[in-house]
């Protein structure tokens, strides 16, 4: 009997030793290495109620069919897959450890997918049936942003600032040849990724022409970046326009691959405007785009002549008193060429919208406040249209299904949480996985005839045995202004005891097109703030007005006074935390990057009685050094708004700095250049203000790779120095 005992002693004690905290590496390491179950790469198959995912050896293609009560079976495997490869690629140059992915249908029977071999990509397509395989195309590893015609006869692709054209029979087109500095062919790059742009090259749908951009940028002033991998230190220049000052000029122009002729869309003046919404019409005679001027307040969608350039007629405008922000193409109905949808959030919330191609509003497709985050396509008959959509005040994600005659629309996920869903070909199944909060990842069918919920896979707490996970709880606030519901997330200390005083980090981003709290797995906590947590740090993160998800007029409020709003609403959850009775208000921090950077340095210094100590990464200090399209926005220029950029500058307020403040920043950073927190250090000697500074030679706007792990653990040994008893 006392043997027995000793064991069962043994095995709890063992178990509760086994229950250990983060280590600094698993800050950046513990996503991957915690990841809970999933299948990777689910995806429909065309025309028909089955869909395929890779099992959980990433050997093999599993297929799933509703007819098979989604029982599954082996469609293909890696084997099979580098078997049809060596047929027509070099073999001894052929090594795939995984089935490829991500991959798509093509039809019923083949897949396509990219495979890398020696030093070429090939795009390839294998058919299930035969185990055969056949190349669309193949471009070397030096080539970038590779855009394929839709019949993957033709490649577009950049080499420097150049585009070039490899076809099926392995013909070369050189399109661009411009080799002046500031002339820039075909990137993604042009206006600098604003405005939902993703791609700087379209083919259109008759697969003959070429629409690209065409960026001048040589009269953008020239940025100097230190390099410092050479004995002696050199220059790296780049084009940076700051707020206010001269910003690139950019075309439109079309290649026509038969005629070889060259035709610039006549978009007209001034230059000094933004091409947005590039969209090829279906039947290849036109080109929509969306004609945003510099001010961004004012949008003219536009129909241009393939054929000639020419100017044909404005569907419509759009126009505001802050900014119009369009960031998605057009969709054509795929059995209308004459109608699209139009996503816009002029109305309060970004929705669909219904056109016709002479700009009448058919139908208005919105559905009380949700807001579309991802247009998901169409049913088999083109009837329907699916999107996820971010409700119950940004924190969930939903599938909708809305009838494109009527308007109605049906929300297609049910359970409480972030979802990935999509619909089969015939409308009668939606495959979903999702996870919340409390739930690491779910994947389930949903039968729409019957409500009928299969479930597939559920997965485990990855933490459970291994990890002492903290708690982590919602919270909600009402915004300074007392009208508007805020989202928050508050993740305890370990060993939690509220009889306690623990000190705080507050982590905070704040800016537009950002959300850091939503009901999905952790409730969007980061692991170097569950890291904190495990080391005796009460967390606290709140999405104020002017973040993501929540609507126009949520993020609106910002204009002109960046930074004003967003620490009103900070400082209502700092009231909430002041209040608890568990938190040291005498030792509370603060950390933030980018955006989070400058709201950090602003509340050390307008609100300087508050916070012991802060970390600001890659901080803006003052918008006049930030550049044209993200700055005047929210901003409008230095000469439109003199006191708006005074009131939000930290130049001149660094003499009131208090605490103990550390700045991060990237010694390559091309978006927060570092000349801002080098005027705020030289504004602090002035000031005979006391602050601490870590560049990080090699890296941009952000730390990534194993020096991140450096620097999470150089921020964690700064909160401690200050903050821990």
């Amino acid at each position: 009997m006392m043997k027995n005992l000793w064991i069962l002693f043994l095995l709890g004690s063992s178990y509760a030793y086994g229950q250990r905290n983060f280590t600094i590496e698993e800050t950046v390491l513990g996503p991957s290495k915690f990841a809970p179950k999933t299948w990777y790469g689910t995806k429909w198959t065309t025309g028909s109620d089955s869909f395929t995912h890779l099992d959980s050896t990433y050997q093999h293609l599993v297929v799933r069919s509703a007819h098979d009560n989604w029982q599954g079976k082996i469609l293909a495997s890696v084997t099979d897959v580098q078997q049809a490869l060596t047929k027509i690629l070099p073999a001894e140059k052929i090594s795939l450890r995984n089935f490829p992915i991500p991959y798509s249908w093509e039809n019923e029977k083949d897949l396509s997918f990219t495979v890398n071999v020696d030093k070429y990509i090939y795009s390839v397509v294998y058919n299930v049936d035969s185990k055969l395989a056949s190349i669309k195309s193949a471009l070397d590893l030096e080539s970038t942003q590779m855009e394929a015609s839709a019949n993957n006869r033709q490649t577009a692709y950049l080499r420097g600032n150049n585009i070039e054209i490899l076809t099926l029979d392995g013909h070369k087109i050189q399109v661009t040849k411009d080799t002046v500095d500031g002339i820039v062919n075909g990137s993604d790059y042009t206006h600098r990724q604003e405005f939902g742009i993703k791609k700087g090259m379209w083919w259109s749908p008759d697969n003959e022409k070429l629409l690209y951009y065409r960026k001048d940028e040589t009269m953008v002033s020239k940025y100097p970046l230190p390099q410092w991998d050479s004995r002696v230190a050199s220059i790296k220049d780049i084009r940076y326009p700051m707020a206010g000052m001269k910003s690139e000029e950019v075309s439109l122009v079309i290649f026509n691959t038969h005629t070889k002729e060259y035709i610039t869309l006549q978009t007209g003046t001034p230059q000094e405007q933004y091409l947005t919404t590039v969209t090829w019409d279906p039947s290849s005679r036109y080109v929509y785009v969306g004609i945003l001027n510099r001010g961004q307040d004012h949008l003219k969608l536009n129909q241009y002549d393939a054929q000639t350039g020419a100017f044909v007629k404005t569907l419509f405008e759009e126009q505001s008193n802050t900014w119009v922000e369009p960031l998605n193409p057009l969709t054509f109905l795929p059995n209308n060429r004459n109608q699209f949808l139009y996503q816009t959030d002029r109305d309060g919330f970004n929705q669909l919208y219904l056109y016709d191609t002479q700009g009448k509003l058919l139908r208005n497709l919105g559905f009380q406040e949700v807001i579309v985050i991802d247009f998901k396509g169409f049913d088999s008959k083109v009837s329907k249209a699916y999107y996820t959509g971010a409700t119950n005040n940004g924190l969930e994600r939903h599938l909708y299904e809305v009838d494109l005659k009527s308007g109605k629309t049906v929300q297609l996920t049910q359970h409480k949480g972030t979802h990935n869903a999509s619909v089969s070909s015939s409308g009668n199944y939606v495959l979903d996985q999702y996870s919340s909060l409390t739930t690491p990842n779910k994947l389930q069918v949903l039968n729409r005839k019957n409500k009928k919920e299969t479930v597939l896979l559920t997965a485990e707490n990855p933490f459970t045995g291994v990890i002492n996970l903290p708690k982590i709880e919602f919270k909600q606030f009402t915004s300074a202004d007392g009208k508007t519901p805020l989202n928050a997330r508050i993740t305890y200390p370990e060993n939690f005891d509220p009889n306690k005083k623990y000190p705080v980090m507050v982590y905070l981003y704040g800016g537009s097109h950002a959300q850091l709290v939503t009901d999905r797995w952790l409730g969007g906590v980061g692991y170097f703030d569950l890291y904190m947590a495990q080391n005796g740090y009460l967390v606290f993160t709140l999405d104020n007005r002017g973040s993501d998800a929540r609507g126009r007029d949520f993020t609106r409020i910002t204009h002109r006074q960046l930074g004003e709003a967003e620490m009103a609403d900070q400082l209502v959850g700092v009231d909430y935390l002041k209040s608890l009775p568990y938190v040291d208000s005498q030792r509370l921090g603060i950390f933030g990057w980018s955006f989070g950077g400058y709201m950090t340095t602003s509340l050390m210094t307008k609100h300087n009685d508050i916070f012991h100590t802060a970390v600001a990464g890659g901080p803006v200090i003052d918008w006049k050094y930030y550049e044209v399209m993200y700055g005047e926005r929210y901003m409008d220029t230095p000469l439109e708004n003199p006191e708006g950029y005074k009131k939000t500058s930290l130049l001149d307020k660094a003499d009131r700095l208090k605490g103990n403040l550390l700045i991060i920043h990237g010694a390559q950073d091309p978006v927060v250049v570092q000349q801002h927190s080098m005027q705020f250090l030289e504004q602090c000697i002035k000031a005979g203000k006391q602050v601490d500074y870590f560049l990080y030679p090699t890296h941009e706007h952000n730390v990534s790779g194993k020096d991140r792990i450096h620097m999470y653990d150089k921020i964690a040994k700064y909160f401690d120095m200050h903050l821990k008893k």
